[in-house]
């Protein structure tokens, strides 16, 4: 049986994700934080699918758990990094302690668990990696924004550097999803509109059609795709302006 190894599995995408490779036939390593929902999610996905279930709590900011779940990414048959959170203020508004924390858990904890995982699945001959971006990435819109451009451009690279070893990698670009994402971050869901949400499934279940198709960039729906076109021609400037005024949005 093939194994799945997934960050953030216990709420939003990651929950998603869980559930389809699961469904897919997967055994699946759930990754997150807190020991009594992933205990509760695995016993979800068993009865739901007849996997086996392994659970493994771990803080990505912390480099030791770091090292824990890239020991189980290192033997897996898929790996989907999806755990990630946002900030809601200004760069030199935050403490430092909590911008470096996002970036250990969104950047660098993506580095560790790729580079484990790229070396099992090339000496295997085989394998596939998801990394869950976000549109965020074309813009200009503080680190959240930084972060994610840095995930899509390594995914892209890793894809180049992989694809004669039978490696695929996907970075995952979707636009507002409803999870618990935004409620966390501290911004409102009434601050974006209705029609620019997307549903975890769809998203999701696009991904892993995507990925199967080798595509190395997974936007889903038309209305990101038509966004991330755009980015790509429009002069920066442009996208600095776009993201500055994001950023106002929020904060007002």
């Amino acid at each position: 049986m093939p194994t799945a190894v997934i960050t953030g599995a216990t709420s939003g995408i990651g929950l998603e994700f869980a559930h389809q490779l699961a469904a897919r036939g997967n055994a699946v390593v759930l990754v997150a934080r807190t020991g009594s929902r992933l205990r509760k999610l695995a016993t979800e996905i068993e009865a739901a699918h007849g996997v086996k279930t392994e659970v493994l709590v771990a803080d990505l900011a912390d480099r030791t758990d770091v090292d824990r779940v890239a020991d189980a990414a290192r033997t897996a048959d898929t790996v989907v990094n999806s755990a990630g959170f946002g900030l809601r203020q200004r760069f030199l508004d935050n403490d430092l302690a909590v911008e470096e924390e996002m970036f250990e858990v969104m950047c660098r904890a993506v580095l560790a668990v790729c580079h484990a995982a790229g070396r099992g699945m090339r000496d295997r001959g085989g394998g596939r990696i998801i990394n869950v971006s976000s549109v965020a990435g074309w813009l200009a819109s503080g680190t959240y924004s930084a972060a994610k451009s840095w995930v899509t451009v390594f995914s892209e690279s890793l894809s180049g550097e992989f694809a004669a070893s039978g490696v695929s990698v996907t970075a995952l670009c979707p636009g507002p999803v409803r999870t618990e994402f935004h409620e966390r971050a501290g911004i409102p869901a009434g601050e974006i509109p209705a029609r620019a949400w997307l549903g975890a499934a769809r998203v999701v279940r696009t991904c892993l059609r995507d990925t199967d198709r080798g595509k190395v960039l997974s936007v889903p729906g038309p209305l990101y795709k038509g966004i991330v076109l755009a980015a790509r021609w429009m002069p920066r400037r442009l996208l600095r302006r776009g993201g500055t005024a994001v950023a106002k949005a929020r904060r007002a």
